[in-house]
């Protein structure tokens, strides 16, 4: 039997991407029930915990584990085209994103960040429900971003379905189990495959506190330093 054939576990996603995946998977109907059920106060600090997380996210794009990092998985459209194209053919797992899957991760992340972005100015003082920026802005600037935040989730929602389409189909169709690697972290690959490689743990703490840093100054309003 040749290595290519020897089948290990391999370590594909560290624990912060792991608690950021099922962390967006929790918060955003979350804020969404937050938001239908006039439960402002809970759907802005959720935003903010959200605001938090991706803010993290981005930040561990940049200096996380191999797999994590935007430099890692982002590839031009040719790259794109070449993956869809090898789908025709005998499967083989990729460690980390696919091409085609690195940028479904940054349409959501973008999405997350427009969504945020436009929450936190919008609102009406004169009910009491506003995001934390809303002072910054004019009432008419604000009933605007309102009405964007409202129907841009909608935008989001979308993305959001087409990620879980692309899960369901490829387990169905190409028997590769998505999630369960995103619980565990790991997965069975041949033996001759290179798993991520990791960072120290230290740059994941100073992420978390810098995200939570900002998220902290977007509470405050943002005031002048």
């Amino acid at each position: 039997m040749g290595r290519d054939n020897v089948i290990g576990r391999v370590k594909l996603w560290d624990l912060p991407v792991r608690i950021c995946h099922w962390g967006f998977v929790l918060l955003i109907p979350a804020m969404w029930w937050t938001a239908e059920n006039h439960e402002m106060g809970w759907h802005t600090r959720l935003g903010l915990l959200l605001l938090a997380q991706v803010v993290f996210r981005i930040l561990w794009g940049f200096v996380g584990s191999s797999t994590a990092r935007f430099r890692g998985f982002l590839r031009g459209p040719g790259a794109v085209l070449r993956y869809f194209g090898s789908l025709r053919g005998s499967h083989v797992p990729i460690v980390g994103h696919n091409p085609a899957g690195g940028w479904s991760v940054i349409a959501l992340l973008g999405a997350m960040v427009l969504q945020l972005g436009m929450g936190l100015f919008a609102g009406d003082p004169y009910d009491g429900a506003t995001g934390p920026l809303n002072d910054l802005v004019g009432v008419m600037t604000a009933d605007t971003l309102t009405e964007w935040h409202e129907n841009f989730f909608w935008v989001l929602v979308a993305l959001i379905a087409l990620h879980v389409l692309a899960i369901v189909l490829y387990l169905a169709i190409r028997r590769d189990n998505l999630v369960g690697p995103m619980i565990t972290g790991s997965r069975a690959m041949a033996g001759d495959a290179r798993g991520m490689a990791a960072v120290p743990a230290w740059r994941a703490l100073a992420c978390l506190l810098l995200a939570f840093a900002f998220a902290g100054w977007i509470w405050a309003g943002a005031p002048p330093f």
